[in-house]
């Protein structure tokens, strides 16, 4: 059961980072940040619109691994509607998911593909660096980079 499970994961981390459903530059956007990881040479560039105190949409440009193009794609689907206060608390979540591979909060479920980076420690700044992006974008700074 478990195999079974970490398989399908892992062929939705391959799907969204082959085929990711947001990574598009927005036409309209209210804010926007780059990310970098040097180590790695993954490159993000995320855009957010906003509708009132909430996210309306998130596009994401992306050159990297499939872990990063994959986050910033599931990413993308997690933060939409979610104010700037919800969103600090999802990437806190989040990122302690990627370090620890606990995913067992309800607002993680759709994010729990990538839990299993915890087990590759390498490959956790490919997984958080979208969600810096983010982070950066919701606090009107231009860039991050990866913790």
């Amino acid at each position: 059961m478990f195999e079974d499970l970490r398989d399908l994961y892992q062929q939705v981390i391959l799907d969204r980072g082959r085929k990711p459903h947001h990574g598009r530059r927005l036409e309209v956007f209210d804010a926007e940040a780059r990310g970098d990881n040097p180590m790695c040479g993954d490159r993000v560039q995320v855009f957010v619109r906003r509708d009132g105190e909430a996210v309306a949409e998130v596009g994401f440009e992306a050159r990297g691994c499939a872990i990063s193009i994959a986050s910033a794609d599931l990413m993308a689907e997690a933060v939409i509607g979610k104010t700037a206060d919800e969103i600090a608390e999802l990437t806190t979540a989040f990122t302690g998911m990627a370090r620890t591979g606990n995913g067992g909060a309800p607002q993680l479920a759709t994010l729990r593909p990538l839990a299993g980076v915890h087990e590759y420690p390498s490959r956790i700044k490919c997984a958080t660096l979208p969600w810096m992006a983010l982070k950066a974008a919701m606090a009107g700074k231009g860039n991050a980079s990866s913790e």
